[in-house]
């Protein structure tokens, strides 16, 4: 039997590095992310997807987010659609403009993403009422197995304990499978912007999952690191 439909919430930011910040905390907490780098393209999606809600940064090349915002209102079908703005503009008279023009909230760079889910979550509630729960997810693959709600891990069935850092660090690696990433794309990532650590942090993390989930720590096979590049998740080795 499927799981219940995501929500599918569309990012329009044209800054990569905040998309992906976005999506990846927007999909740790189980939701489906659309972007959009421009207006047109942005509207586009809107149509033919019908996200749950649209977060919108003001400052975009060619059409603004601002006009995006009233061409949203505009339109009989999508004039109730919830948006929350995100940008640099932290001015009060940038924020009351935004709220005129129809935004449901607005939220300020540099942001915490906890903040960020937060807000979305309460325009959602607002808009959709209690039907917002979210699903429970589990991962399964060859001998792990994990509960992302009660943050237990499981390894050919013998629990294993992870620190909180470890088991987002290992969240966020079987989420994304046979990508590599740099040292600081994980600190963003896992860690994040707001948060002050040595990029050498990662090692240490790095080293200490790889004691309680690899067979032989000194030669890994499930986080492997690519020599002057950074670390990928190897997901096929969990089924050997």
């Amino acid at each position: 039997m499927a799981g219940p439909e995501k929500k599918k919430i569309l990012v329009v930011e044209d800054e990569k590095d905040i998309r992906e910040l976005v999506r990846y905390n927007l999909e740790q907490e189980g939701f489906s992310v659309l972007e959009a780098e421009e207006g047109e393209f942005a509207l586009a999606l809107v149509q033919r997807e019908r996200p749950a809600l649209v977060i919108l940064d003001i400052m975009l090349p060619g059409m603004s987010g601002l006009e995006i915002c009233r061409a949203i209102r505009l339109g009989d079908e999508t004039a109730r659609l919830p948006i929350l703005m995100l940008t640099a503009k932290a001015a009060e008279v940038d924020k009351v403009v935004g709220l005129e023009m129809g935004a449901d909230d607005y939220v300020t760079k540099p942001f915490s993403p906890r903040e960020l889910i937060a807000r979305v979550r309460a325009v959602l509630r607002r808009a959709l009422g209690p039907e917002l729960d979210r699903p429970h997810e589990i991962y399964q693959r060859g001998r792990l197995r994990i509960d992302f709600d009660t943050y237990q891990v499981y390894l050919d069935d013998r629990e294993v304990e992870l620190s909180l850092r470890e088991f987002e660090l290992l969240a966020f690696f079987v989420r994304h499978p046979n990508r590599v990433f740099e040292r600081a794309q994980l600190l963003d990532m896992v860690w994040g912007r707001d948060t002050y650590v040595e990029p050498r942090t990662v090692d240490v993390h790095v080293r200490r999952l790889r004691m309680r989930i690899e067979r032989d720590d000194a030669h890994p096979e499930l986080i492997v690191t690519l020599r002057g590049v950074g670390y990928k998740f190897n997901d096929a080795a969990l089924d050997v």
